[in-house]
């Protein structure tokens, strides 16, 4: 357990294991340990109240049954929904076996602000179109396609609330993007992904989408707003895994690409400029 819980820990921080404390197995009160720790840099455990319906677009720590029946293990969870994203020890272990989890937090949010790369909002293009009539439907390409305010892509199914995410109440659900330089690099044990594969819209070249968040863009001549990052879920990685792709959620983990709303109808077309405000 403290092994996998060390390893997990540096994992979700981005940190070499070998800085991570690893307590005694005979140690009496090994969370306190890791609390502490993480303590000296302005973080902590919060626990989880659900874990196993805990919906998280980022990184959080779920204590699993051991698949040997031998108390608990680590392992990183992550997605809306959730799933499996790494398990340390390499075990048979599944998200099913949940027991308890955590999340790592800043003790003060206030103090904690993404720095603002001014330089990575330089213009980009549209690579690829893809879409979906349905809900899991096959993805296909198109050299354009139309957009509405508030609807997204004609053809899409979300353009008429037929996605599996579609919340009529929601954001951000009118157009995916992702970049061509993350499919060409992500590396999966069985190849990489393909655009379809991917199952956002809008596939780019030349452009740091996650420096968008919270910007104003446009694609061609539709004027857009981007929500937030479309990060990997348990969703993704079953689709991907029954065409033999397994391993996307992790692979994918800040470079899923985005979520926006379309703001203006226009048309959008392979090789239009993407253009940040």
């Amino acid at each position: 357990m403290q092994r996998s819980v060390a390893a997990c820990l540096a994992s979700i921080l981005e940190l070499d294991v070998a800085g991570v404390p690893v307590p005694d197995e005979r140690h009496p009160q090994p969370w306190t340990v890791w609390r502490q720790w993480l303590s000296q840099r302005g973080l902590g455990l919060v626990p989880i109240a659900d874990p196993a319906n805990f919906d998280w677009p980022g990184p959080w720590l779920p204590m699993v049954r051991a698949a040997d029946g031998d108390g608990c293990v680590g392992a990183v969870a992550f997605g809306v929904p959730p799933g499996l994203a790494w398990s340390p020890l390499g075990g048979r272990e599944t998200f099913d076996a949940v027991d308890v989890g955590y999340l790592i937090a800043p003790a003060d949010v206030a103090l904690w602000e993404q720095p603002v790369d001014v330089a990575a909002r330089s213009p980009g293009a549209v690579e690829a179109i893809v879409i979906a009539p349905e809900a899991e439907a096959a993805m296909h390409r198109v050299d354009r396609v139309a957009a509405r305010a508030g609807r997204g892509l004609e053809g899409d199914r979300y353009f008429d609330q037929r996605g599996t995410f579609s919340n009529a109440h929601g954001l951000g659900y009118d157009l995916t993007l992702i970049e061509a330089e993350v499919l060409d690099t992500l590396e999966l044990p069985t190849g990489r992904l393909t655009p379809e594969e991917a199952r956002r819209n809008i596939v780019t070249r030349g452009i740091e989408l996650n420096a968008l968040v919270g910007e104003h863009f446009t694609v061609g001549d539709v004027e857009c707003f981007a929500q937030r990052l479309c990060e990997p879920c348990a969703h993704l990685e079953r689709l991907t895994a029954a065409a033999g792709k397994h391993g996307t959620l992790r692979a994918l983990i800040h470079q899923g690409g985005l979520r926006a709303d379309v703001l203006s109808d226009g048309e959008i077309r392979v090789g239009d400029e993407i253009t940040p405000h």
